[in-house]
């Protein structure tokens, strides 16, 4: 006798996954360096005061224990420096310890970290992974089929409906194989993309009582983990801007820090598109993070003109002009603009329309999914 199985959906209790002491800290940890740009005794400061408040340890694993266990599986290393008034080696802190720093293997964690929490876990793929408009001999297969033509590779030939061809054009009884058989199955190029990613640190980032700073760190670390390992022909450089502009390292982006700057656009335009002229990539783009408005521009003679009342339309000119610039060199700008006020936003629409760019308009929740989307979407089309 058939037995009827009910299918649906089994509702239980939520059980907490069974983490260890030192993965339940590990956790917290993470967030707290990301937070505190790499200083890594200010992170156990603030893990020790939440400590205090939840009980987070117990007298069988305590901060202490975590300490340990994170330099013995390489997050952390202990520095000790020459002592200056000895000129000794190996000056300690006065407590017996040196100075605790994170490895490289904890700022690829931290990136990785990003990556998850922004974007989801993303399954690695081969090189390059990006469609464009565009047919012809790639590498990425279309489902449609073609004559074949002279210099097709071997290995896009569909052999199944060549031989069916043949069949049909030549007959089955004396089997002959000749080019205009030939089938073949269409491919995509996949594009390559050159990406730089501006990201304003003037002091406006931590005006106001809100941290603007470290989700768009979090954002440049996610960036930059999933173009390195999904889309490894792909380039993405980092710069940052304030009263200059200058690149930094992938590796320094955990240790990214606001400085007491004003906003001079106009110098992270410039750097980014010398940066862009020496890519040979077909495709490239500028992806702009900022909360506020260009207020200061450096003079031939190396002075600064600054102003930060309101919007000074000799800045703002000069703004229009680089995106003017940028468009003639087919590169186009996306700003993603973390601020709320109308005049800014005016002005923001204002450059966008000067360089046939983008512009979106958010609060810091939902950035990071906004930047992969645009980032996917550019990398299926001719930017020119």
């Amino acid at each position: 006798m058939a037995m009827n199985i009910r299918k649906g959906f089994r509702f239980q209790t939520y059980e907490a996954p069974d983490l260890t002491p030192f993965e339940k800290l590990f956790d917290i940890f993470q967030e707290l360096i990301t937070h505190t740009s790499g200083d890594v005794d200010e992170a156990l400061d603030w893990l020790r005061e939440l400590d205090k408040e939840y009980e987070l340890t117990d007298e069988n694993y305590t901060i202490d224990d975590f300490i340990e266990d994170l330099k013995a599986r390489g997050y952390l290393r202990e520095e000790f420096k020459d002592d200056p008034n000895t000129g000794k080696e190996g000056a300690e802190n006065g407590d017996g310890s040196g100075n605790l720093s994170i490895t490289a293997k904890m700022e690829r964690l931290i990136r990785q970290r990003a990556l998850e929490q922004i974007f989801g876990k993303l399954k690695r793929n081969g090189a390059g992974n990006h469609k464009t408009g565009k047919s012809g001999q790639g590498d990425e297969h279309t489902g449609e089929l073609r004559e074949y033509r002279y210099g097709d590779g071997l290995d896009h030939i569909s052999m199944t409906e060549s031989l069916k061809n043949a069949q049909i054009n030549n007959g089955i009884g004396d089997f002959s194989l000749s080019e205009n058989d030939l089938v073949v199955e269409d491919t995509h190029y996949k594009a390559q993309m050159s990406t730089i990613l501006m990201i304003d640190i003037s002091h406006s980032m931590i005006l106001y009582g809100e941290d603007r700073i470290t989700p768009a760190k979090k954002v440049a670390m996610a960036l930059a983990e999933l173009i390195t390992t999904r889309y490894p022909k792909d380039t993405l450089d980092i710069l940052v801007f304030g009263n200059d502009a200058w690149p930094i390292p992938i590796k320094d982006l955990p240790y990214l820090k606001v400085g007491p700057y004003h906003t001079n656009t106009v110098a992270g335009l410039q750097l980014a598109m010398d940066m862009l002229r020496r890519k040979r990539n077909t495709n490239k783009q500028i992806f702009m993070i900022t909360d506020g408005k260009p207020s200061c521009l450096r003079m031939p003679d190396g002075t600064y003109y600054k102003n930060s009342v309101g919007l000074d339309d000799y800045i703002v000119e000069k703004c229009y002009n680089m995106a003017r610039q940028a468009r003639k060199l087919h590169i186009p700008i996306t700003t993603f603009m973390i601020a709320q006020d109308p005049y800014l936003i005016q002005f923001i629409r204002h450059f966008t329309e000067a360089n046939k760019g983008k512009a979106f308009f958010t609060g810091l929740k939902g950035l990071g999914e906004m930047i992969f989307e645009d980032y996917e979407a550019n990398r299926k089309k001719k930017l020119k």
